[in-house]
């Protein structure tokens, strides 16, 4: 069972290890499971496959439940909480699961050439260890403790608490069974110990629209390219020595609808590449589309380096539109600012303390 010292800091937050104390464990007799739900009544442990492995009693008014269970071996357990009100709530325990990075993650991280962050970092639903779903990564160094917090655990940082990585500053965890569409941010406890605003994730894919600032789950792209005939031609020549035209367009405000509203990536593409192809440009250049929270910025204040803006879509409706284009034989630049960040709160600004 836990000591008084490991409780103390599960239930108030300060856990750095939480795969040392909570989830399944050998003990002197077979093994023990902890899980922190706050508010439950009571939890049951059971297998994946629903067999029923033990009642956890609660050892913390704040909720958290320890209590032996009948397996055979350290495995992920699925705990249902029963609450007040008389619901139930089912939770695939996460801290049965190993690691999604890897000792060269660690290494290139650190070394500052990893060609793939965006692979790694931020939130991919993915299958891991025979379970469905979503791995989610961050880089805080100077954190005693970082969480990931959403609606799929109450914005509670105790039920969401990340693996730190070794000295590479990198935290993460595998959340069984949360999936795209849910909203997330970071809740992380700073160097002097101190809480700091939630944070959306610099890596996200998708975010959700201002004034709201959370980070999205992204679903896997999806979008079937039928651009071919585009890559084939720029790979046969020295783009050096061929002429091109660039149209610079900022997407917010080219055109807007009837109502004075955003045009979608959809409707942008009915229109604004049309215009482009009559008007003999070869390119389209859009001044900075990644999300960003303040409209008059022009996309210049941002936020979400990974994430097309909402204000025009998701990540889809973006690659349909380059799709789009590319097809009508417009290439397409991006502005990419990532040395102008904005002191708000939820964003870069005092990341990590």
């Amino acid at each position: 069972m836990l000591t008084p010292e490991q409780i103390d800091r599960v239930v108030e937050g300060r856990e750095d290890d939480p795969f040392a104390t909570l989830g399944v464990h050998p003990a002197a007799k077979g093994f023990t499971a902890c899980v922190m739900l706050p508010e439950a009544l009571s939890v049951s442990a059971h297998t994946l496959a629903g067999k029923p492995v033990g009642e956890l009693d609660r050892i913390h008014s704040d909720g958290l439940f320890c209590g032996k269970v009948t397996v055979r071996k350290r495995q992920p357990l699925r705990y249902i909480a029963r609450y007040p009100d008389g619901s139930d709530y089912a939770l695939v325990d996460p801290y049965g699961y190993g690691p999604v990075l890897g000792p060269m993650d660690d290494h290139y991280f650190a070394e500052g050439s990893h060609g793939r962050l965006f692979d790694k970092m931020g939130a991919h639903v993915i299958d891991h260890e025979g379970m469905t779903g979503t791995h989610f990564a961050v880089w805080a160094p100077n954190a005693r403790r970082v969480s990931v917090v959403g609606d799929f655990n109450r914005w509670d940082g105790r039920r969401g608490l990340m693996r730190r990585r070794g000295d590479a500053g990198v935290w993460e965890i595998f959340l069984p069974e949360v999936g795209a569409g849910s909203a997330y941010k970071f809740e992380i406890i700073g160097a002097q110990g101190e809480p700091l605003p939630l944070k959306s994730d610099p890596f996200a894919f998708q975010s959700e629209l201002r004034p709201s600032t959370a980070s999205i789950v992204a679903p896997p792209p999806a979008h079937v390219w039928g651009d071919e005939r585009h890559q084939a031609h720029w790979r046969g020549v020295d783009p050096r020595r061929e002429p091109i035209a660039i149209y610079e367009v900022h997407a917010g405000s080219w055109q807007r609808d009837e109502d004075g509203n955003f045009l979608s990536w959809d409707e942008l593409a009915n229109r604004l590449i049309p215009y482009v192809v009559g008007m003999g440009f070869t390119h389209i250049e859009f001044l900075p589309i990644s999300e960003h929270p303040y409209d008059p910025s022009w996309g210049y204040q941002t936020l979400g380096l990974y994430a097309p803006s909402a204000r025009f879509g998701d990540a889809e409706g973006f690659a349909r539109f380059v799709d789009g284009a590319h097809r009508a034989g417009i290439g397409v630049i991006l502005d990419w600012v990532p040395a102008h960040f904005p002191t708000d709160e939820h964003g870069l600004a005092q990341f990590d303390g």
